[in-house]
């Protein structure tokens, strides 16, 4: 193993983070030299989670090294100890106390239209993410994580799991691709994610094989909550074996389409109006639906044109998408908004509902509005959208009464 050991992120444009050295020595005990400009008021609690951690691990001698830059002491604990992970053999690992806020529990079918991606080494970026108040939180561990600093956001991403309040957003974690991503699952899985995430998936055993692993973990762990899969797709075999990979598992809670890499496997490029994904996300949204799961559209990556993301948007909604992803916060709201059902949409869910609860009351087995029949999947739908309706505020909770006024 190296004497030396270095953690994190450092330079003239790094905030909310901290950089790491830790040099074993022989003898000497304990020496840990800390810069920061905020020492005056924090520097005796860094030095005493330093020391803690340390003490954890085992270190006796030692000198640690802290560039401070405004880092909170999850990030600090997860960069020191990846730092003695480079130079200690150790499995242990130094676990911060999990927040009462994020013991929540999601449901199968909770409302997806917006998921916000924050790279998992980049923790400033995690800090407020939830006040912006997307419907789920994704903490990237793949694409937007350099190859060398795959650890460091493994323990960056668990420790934001148990102290970041994300205020009831889902939290969801992108692991790597398999077969790396069945070692990320070890870290985040007993940290009440909410929803994993598996990249570039092509097949119903890759499913498996996360879906496997997750039961074993929460078998090991004695943890009892919910921890569901949302396959991407982003190839042209993953396209084609769309419906196997979402028929593959119980936990699987929607499925997504990665447009980026998909366009790059067929030889193309990705435009505005989509030409050539057209097929794709039929496909994937007639997989889902078959399933009775949700579709979940791609990124859209011009943040400075919010126009042409509304479009894009409303097209996806008319596709059958339920949500989309978001790269940054300023998309969120134009996300919602389009995803919402218009008014029309509400009045006539409605009238749906209340014939449906008319005709359940009199214990008719057939339902009509007018003169047309009402199918159950009609009914269905209606009654989702008064569930949106009502969980975005565009509909009172009184609208029945306001109907029989």
């Amino acid at each position: 193993m190296a004497q030396i050991g270095t953690a994190g992120n450092q330079g003239p444009g790094i905030r909310s983070d901290c950089h790491i050295t830790l040099e074993l020595k022989n003898n000497g005990g304990i020496k840990i030299n800390l810069t920061s400009k905020v020492d005056a008021l924090y520097k005796k609690s860094i030095q005493d989670l330093a020391t803690q951690i340390l003490d954890f691990f085992r270190v006796e001698h030692a000198v640690l090294d802290i560039n401070d830059r405004g880092a909170l002491p999850f990030v600090l604990a997860a960069r020191i100890e990846a730092a003695i992970k480079q130079v200690l053999e150790t499995d242990a690992e130094f676990w911060l106390d999990l927040i009462p806020e994020n013991k929540y529990q999601t449901e199968k079918d909770k409302t997806r239209r917006s998921r916000l991606y924050l790279p998992g080494n980049s923790p400033k970026l995690m800090l407020n993410a939830g006040i912006h108040q997307p419907d789920a939180v994704i903490l990237d561990l793949e694409d937007s994580v350099a190859v060398d600093k795959k650890e460091e956001a493994r323990l960056i991403v668990r420790n934001a799991l148990r102290a970041i309040n994300f205020y009831g957003a889902e939290r969801m974690v992108r692991i790597n691709q398999l077969p790396m991503g069945l070692e990320d699952l070890e870290h985040v899985v007993p940290h009440h994610v909410n929803l994993v995430l598996i990249p570039k998936c092509e097949s119903a055993e890759q499913v498996l094989s996360v879906d496997q692993k997750i039961t074993q973990i929460l078998t090991e762990k004695q943890l009892n909550y919910p921890v569901y899969i949302m396959p991407i797709i982003e190839s042209a075999l993953g396209v084609i074996k769309a419906f196997e990979i979402a028929s593959a598992s119980q936990r699987v809670a929607a499925l997504s389409i990665g447009l980026e890499d998909y366009t790059a496997d067929l030889g193309t490029s990705r435009t505005l109006e989509g030409r050539e994904s057209f097929f794709a996300r039929n496909q994937l949204v007639n997989a889902a639906k078959a399933v009775g799961i949700q579709a979940i559209d791609s990124v859209f990556s011009d943040i400075a044109d919010m126009d042409a993301l509304r479009i894009v948007v409303l097209e996806s909604k008319s596709l059958g998408f339920d949500g989309m992803g978001c790269i940054h916060p300023r998309q969120i709201k134009v996300i919602h908004g389009a995803f919402a059902p218009s008014e029309a949409e509400i009045e006539k869910a409605k009238k749906i509902v209340i014939a449906f609860e008319e005709a359940t009351d009199k214990g008719l087995g057939v339902v009509s509005l007018g003169s047309k029949m009402i199918d159950p999947p009609v009914v269905k739908r209606a009654l989702k959208t008064i569930a949106v309706a009502l969980e975005t505020g565009l509909l009172p909770e009184d609208w029945k009464e306001q109907i029989q006024k």
